[in-house]
C-alpha cells in the first residue's frame, strides 16, 4: 500500500515537472518565434552591414594608421566613399537606361526604326505561319500600329520589368543603409569578433578561433574575387561601349556586371556586341573594340581564380560551388553566405576524415584512446621483484 502511494506520488511529481518543462519550452519558442518576426525585416540589411564591415576592414585599420589612431574618423571617410561608391553607378545606370529608352521611343516616332519585310517562306510555318507573316508586314510598314496590336501581350512583360525596377530600388536603398550600419560596426570590431568565437566556442572549443577567421577570410576574398573583379569587368566594358558608341551602353553595361557577379559570364554581351561593332564600324576601330571586350573574358576566366585562390586553404572548386550554389538559393547575398557556409563544412570534414590539423566535433579513434605507459628498463643492480599470484 505504502509502494503504492509512493509509486503514485513519484508519478504526480513527474507529470509536473514534465509539464513544466513543456510550458518553459513553448514560452522560450514562442519568445524566439515572435523576436524573430521582429527582426526578419532587417536580416537582410544587418547581413549585408556585417560582410561589408568584414570585407572593409583591413582598409579601415590600414586608415586608421594613416590618420594617426583616429577610428571614428576613418570609420566616417570610409562610410562616406561607401556611400559614394553606390549612388554614383546607380544614379548612372539609372539615368543611362532612361536616357536608352527615350532615345528609343524618339527614333520609333520619327520612323528610325526600320524593320525589313517578311520574307515569303514565313507564310508555309505550320499553325503561325500566316498571323507572323502579317504581323511581321505591319511592323515593316507601319511599326507604332504593330506596337499598338502587340500592347496587350507586353503589358505583362512590361509589369515584370517594372517589379524588377522596383526591387532593384529597394535593393539600393537597403545596400545604402548597410553602408551606413557597417560603418557603425568598424569601431568595436574586435569585440564584436571576441563575442562571436566565444559563442562559437560553445559547439566548438578546438576549432573556434580557426572557423570565425576562416569565415572572414572567406569573405573577403570572395569580395575581391568577384565583386572586385566583377567592377573591373564593369568598368572596362563599359568605357569600350561608350568610346565605341554603342546604343544602350548603360544597361549593356549593368548586364556585365550581373552576369559577371552570378558566375553566368559575359559572353552574352560581349558576343552581340562584338557583332554589332563588325557590322558598324570601320576595321581598326573594330578590332580595338573586340579586344576591349575580349579583355572582359579574359579577366573573368584569368584573373578571377587566382584572385579567389589567394590566400585561402580551403580548395578553389569549393568556393566556386559555394558562391554559385549561394546566388541561386538565397540571390546575392548568397555570393557571400554560401562560400562560408561550404569553407566551415570542408574544414570540418577534412578533421572529421583526419586531413586537417586541430580537434573535430567528434574526437577520433586516435584522440579517443589512452596514452600508452612506458616502461623504463629497471637500473642496474637493482632488484627486481617478481609480481604475486
Amino acid at each position: 500500500m505504502i509502494e503504492d502511494q509512493r509509486e503514485a506520488s513519484g508519478r504526480r511529481r513527474l507529470n509536473a515537472t514534465l509539464i513544466d518543462l513543456i510550458i518553459r519550452l513553448g514560452a522560450l519558442g514562442a519568445l524566439a518565434y515572435w523576436s524573430f518576426l521582429l527582426v526578419r525585416p532587417f536580416v537582410t540589411i544587418v547581413t549585408w552591414s556585417a560582410i561589408l564591415a568584414v570585407a572593409l576592414y583591413p582598409i579601415f585599420e590600414w586608415m586608421t594608421v594613416r590618420l594617426g589612431g583616429r577610428r571614428r574618423l576613418a570609420a566616417t571617410i570610409i562610410t562616406f566613399l561607401g556611400l559614394l561608391f553606390v549612388i554614383g553607378p546607380a544614379t548612372w545606370l539609372g539615368l543611362g537606361v532612361v536616357d536608352g529608352l527615350r532615345s528609343l521611343a524618339d527614333r520609333i516616332d520619327a520612323g528610325g526604326v526600320w524593320v525589313p519585310p517578311p520574307p515569303e517562306t514565313l507564310r508555309t510555318w505550320p499553325f503561325v505561319g500566316e498571323s507572323a507573316y502579317e504581323f511581321w508586314e505591319l511592323a515593316s510598314t507601319n511599326l507604332r500600329s504593330a506596337l499598338a496590336q502587340a500592347l496587350p501581350q507586353l503589358k505583362p512583360y512590361g509589369e515584370i520589368a517594372l517589379d524588377a525596377t522596383k526591387n532593384a530600388g529597394a535593393g539600393v536603398f537597403k545596400f545604402l543603409i548597410s553602408v551606413i550600419i557597417a560603418g557603425f560596426l568598424f569601431a568595436p570590431g574586435p569585440a564584436l569578433v571576441r563575442a562571436i568565437k566565444t559563442a562559437v566556442t560553445r559547439i566548438d572549443s578546438k576549432r573556434a578561433e580557426h572557423f570565425v577567421e576562416l569565415a572572414g577570410s572567406t569573405i573577403r576574398t570572395v569580395s575581391r574575387g568577384v565583386i572586385g573583379v566583377s567592377l573591373l569587368q564593369a568598368a572596362i566594358g563599359g568605357l569600350g561601349l561608350q568610346l565605341a558608341g554603342a546604343p544602350g551602353a548603360s544597361l549593356l553595361t549593368l548586364c556585365i556586371l550581373v552576369l559577371a557577379i552570378v558566375q553566368i559570364g559575359p559572353l552574352m554581351v560581349v558576343v552581340p556586341t562584338i557583332i554589332w561593332a563588325w557590322t558598324e564600324m570601320r576595321t581598326l576601330p573594330a578590332l580595338l573594340f573586340s579586344c576591349c571586350m575580349l579583355t572582359v573574358t579574359l579577366v573573368d576566366n584569368v584573373l578571377k581564380p587566382i584572385v579567389i585562390a589567394r590566400g585561402l586553404t580551403t580548395p578553389l572548386l569549393v568556393i566556386i560551388v559555394g558562391v554559385i550554389g549561394g546566388v541561386l538559393v538565397h540571390g546575392i547575398i548568397g555570393l557571400f553566405v554560401g562560400p562560408v557556409v561550404l569553407a566551415v563544412a570542408w574544414e570540418l570534414l577534412s578533421a572529421w576524415a583526419g586531413d586537417g590539423k586541430g580537434g573535430a566535433l567528434v574526437a577520433t579513434p586516435a584522440e579517443a584512446a589512452p596514452e600508452p605507459r612506458v616502461i623504463e628498463p629497471p637500473a642496474a643492480g637493482s632488484i627486481v621483484h617478481a609480481p604475486e599470484r
